[in-house]
């Protein structure tokens, strides 16, 4: 066995997939497998399967699949080679000198990159302490952060200056087009400038301790008010969150959802290590999902103006799907955490954390928003209000108690409120067939593969293929058997082909294979599909007269171009179009 292959074995068996996705979400056994709400979409009924003979996870709803160390590349958005060291690290093994592998000009690109923002944080925080501008400096004073606050945050400050920072990373030996692949600096008519320019600046730093990205505040009413970093190899805003390589070492199952950079430095100042803030935009199902792996409860602590109680509704939806408890904090005589910590100080905000709102109060609370109550009209109003809240509160028990709350307030009999909120759960219930039902067809009208397109206009030759791979990788003992009975020229389809003559290949130069070796051949989303292949059939009693049937298929489909037959396959194709 090779020596690459010899270590991703052992890495992998060091590794046990049920420990390592154990960590990350809630397991569930079954009989002698494991499920699990998929981490890698939102979903109410776990269909996420964790195959612990196979070492293997295929989630049912979205395809993502693999073995650990695809679930390592896919959760922790990392490179084939990061992901093994990773879990080297992860069970104190040492990484032998890997050979040319697929990702290394990709993983390259993101050294290249980590390496850049290394450098710009650095050259931001001298500027700011050191630099003849004191601007950015005198605005974290009077925003009262403390020097060791401004320290551990990296804050940093960046020049009135069209080319300080490209002068220095250019001096480093990175190339323009580098710089501009990390979002530090913009080109426009062949020339190119730095992209952030007199703000003050905020490194955004992933859970593994690299910096890979900014935000960038103006001190001034230039716009835009805050600029980030673009989406780049490294960094996507709807998938990170700001502070969270410190609040994921926080021992509280709470974690506190703020706003923004300073409402979340000035929480963490006050002694709050578990504080996130989204990064200029409305919490996504990823960082609800992100935010789900370290905690149990969310408190949210937007701002009380009417932005921040409009994105507080939406997190409150995200963070049910994800199965998180919410809390919401009612601030008052303070616009945001920031400012109620700086005017009545981190004992009262503790107060404030503990005496949070459940999630449905505050739903509930501003249903009745803009009503006169003491009309008929808007007890009316409120009714209807409060029902489309009731009816979307999941569970039965908590839905009880706040339907017998609401009769009481409205003044209505529970037993008439309770039969209006069970019919309209039958409504919605009814509503979402409906919907799922028209998805399904529109799908069905236009069908699309990304990952193996040929199989749209092979529907038949595709699913023979894909029982022989399965077939394969249930009974890799006799893969020369089944190469004979099918060659890999006879494939119709170029991924499954792929797929084939890899597996083949591996086979032929391993003594213990597994489909992880497949890992630094393909991506994550290919490593679904195959991993798909096997689980969707693992009941499926696939003989061999099954296989030499798909063979056939596969023999008596006239191939779309010549360049794959042998010369035999030529001549016999030249004669049959003589004859």
């Amino acid at each position: 066995m090779p020596v690459n292959d010899e270590f991703l074995y052992n890495l992998r068996n060091a590794n046990p997939i049920e420990t390592v996705m154990g960590s990350y979400v809630n397991l569930i056994r079954r009989g002698r497998n494991y499920v699990c709400s998929c981490p890698f979409h939102s979903e109410k009924t776990p269909s996420c399967t964790i195959f612990t003979d196979t070492q293997n996870f295929y989630c049912f709803g979205c395809g993502a699949g693999g073995d650990v160390i695809t679930f390592t590349m896919k959760i922790e958005n990392l490179t084939f080679s990061e992901a093994v060291k990773l879990l080297a690290q992860r069970c104190g093994m040492e990484v032998p000198a890997f050979g040319s592998n697929k990702d290394s000009g990709y993983a390259k690109r993101k050294t290249r990159i980590y390496e850049m923002n290394r450098i710009a944080a650095n050259y931001f925080y001298t500027n700011l302490i050191k630099g003849p501008d004191k601007t950015g400096l005198q605005y974290f004073a009077n925003r009262k952060l403390t020097p060791q606050t401004i320290k551990k945050y990296g804050l940093g400050y960046a020049s009135d200056s069209w080319n300080a920072l490209t002068d220095v990373l250019r001096s480093k030996g990175y190339s323009d087009d580098e710089m501009a692949d990390a979002w530090l600096a913009g080109m426009k008519n062949g020339r190119t400038f730095d992209m952030f320019r007199k703000r003050v600046m905020f490194p955004i730093i992933d859970l593994r301790g690299n910096i890979i990205g900014f935000g960038g505040r103006v001190l001034d009413d230039s716009q835009p008010k805050y600029l980030n970093t673009g989406k780049t190899p490294v960094f996507d805003k709807g998938s990170n969150l700001f502070s969270m390589n410190f609040a994921k070492n926080s021992n509280a199952k709470r974690l506190i959802l703020c706003e923004g950079y300073m409402d979340v430095i000035a929480v963490n100042q006050a002694g709050f290590e578990n504080v996130v803030a989204t990064l200029g935009t409305a919490i996504t199902p990823d960082q609800a999902r992100l935010i789900s792996h370290y905690a149990e409860e969310v408190v949210v602590a937007y701002d009380s103006d009417g932005a921040g109680q409009k994105a507080t509704q939406k997190a409150i939806n995200h963070f049910a799907d994800v199965g998180l408890r919410t809390k919401i904090i009612h601030m008052e005589g303070a616009k945001d955490p920031d400012e109620f910590i700086k005017k009545f100080g981190r004992d009262r905000f503790r107060m404030l954390l503990d005496g949070s709102n459940d999630a449905n109060d505050f739903m509930l609370d501003k249903c009745e928003t803009g009503l006169d109550l003491s009309t008929e009209i808007g007890r009316v109003e409120l009714l209807k209000r409060t029902a489309k809240v009731l009816a979307g509160i999941e569970s039965p028990l908590e839905r009880e108690v706040y339907i017998s709350r609401t009769s009481k307030k409205c003044d209505i009999p529970v037993q008439v409120l309770k039969a209006h909120i069970d019919s309209m759960l039958q409504k919605n219930s009814r509503n979402a067939q409906k919907t799922e039902w028209r998805n399904i067809k529109a799908k069905t009208s236009y069908i699309r593969d990304d990952i193996n397109p040929d199989a749209v206009s092979n529907k038949k030759e595709a699913r023979a293929e894909e029982t022989i791979i399965s077939y394969l990788l249930n009974r890799p003992q006799e893969y020369e058997d089944i190469e004979k009975l099918a060659p890999p020229q006879s494939f119709v389809t170029a991924f499954n082909k792929k797929v084939y003559i890899a597996l083949l290949e591996r086979l032929k130069n391993s003594d213990k294979f597994s489909i992880s070796l497949l890992s630094d051949e393909f991506s994550t989303d290919e490593m679904g599909r195959i991993s798909g292949m096997a689980a969707k059939k693992r009941n499926v009693d696939i003989t061999r007269d099954v296989v030499a049937d798909c063979a056939q298929v596969l023999k008596n489909t006239r191939p779309a171009a010549n360049g794959d037959l042998s010369n035999d396959e030529l001549l016999e194709l030249f004669r049959s179009k003589n004859k």
